[in-house]
Formats: C-alpha cells, sequence, structure tokens
C-alpha cells in the first residue's frame, strides 16, 4: 500500500478496483494520477484514470499511450477516460512509472471537455 507523499500528478499507479459494482473497472490494473500535487496533499483520497490493454476496445476519447521507459508499461494501453475514480490510498500497490507530458496534456484537455471548464 502506498502512503500519502508517495503519489504525484502523471504518476502511473498498480490501482485494485476490487471489490467494484456495475460498470465500474474491476481488479488490479495501472491507472494514472489526474489530481495536482497540492490537492493530494490536501485528501485521503486521489483521483485516477484507469488503464486498459484491450486496444480494440477504444471509444471516441480514450487516449492511447504507448509504453516507454518513463511510463514502464508492459504494452501500448488505453486511457479509458468516462472512468474518472477516487480512491483510497489503500487501493494503490506500487507505482508502474509516470506518464509524459504529452499525455497529461491530453488529458487536461479531455477533462476541460468532460466537466465543461
Amino acid at each position: 500500500m502506498l502512503k500519502k507523499g508517495q503519489i504525484e500528478f502523471g504518476d502511473i499507479v498498480w490501482t485494485q478496483f476490487d471489490p467494484s459494482i456495475g460498470h465500474e473497472f474491476q481488479d488490479k490494473r495501472p491507472a494514472v494520477v489526474i489530481q495536482t500535487n497540492k490537492q493530494i496533499s490536501r485528501s485521503n483520497l486521489v483521483t485516477v484514470i484507469p488503464l486498459t490493454g484491450n486496444l480494440t476496445n477504444k471509444v471516441d476519447d480514450d487516449i492511447i499511450i504507448h509504453a516507454d521507459n518513463e511510463n514502464n508499461l508492459k504494452s501500448n494501453s488505453l486511457i479509458k477516460v468516462y472512468n474518472i475514480a477516487s480512491c483510497d490510498y489503500s487501493r494503490f500497490c506500487g507505482v508502474i512509472g509516470h506518464a509524459g507530458n504529452n499525455i497529461m496534456h491530453e488529458i487536461r484537455l479531455y477533462l476541460k471537455k468532460h466537466f465543461g471548464i
């Protein structure tokens, strides 16, 4: 389990989404941290978006993240932007790597669209 101060904006973290209900993501999987460091320091929850390795399941707004030495993913993945979730620290099992600036920019653009800001 990760603790406060061990997770930062843009980190890709192993996240245990079980137990889940309905259309929520399930199982242990990577997720990208979309909450700012300032907000992370103020909260006992961290907001993330889960990733999937199933590239055939892409919908219009999903973002493809290519595996590289910065993010340390084993394969190209989809950032499933419709599945934004805030999780307790007990769900985080470890930091995998970090999403690059271009990916975080794409996520910011999507969040503006999602929340109408």
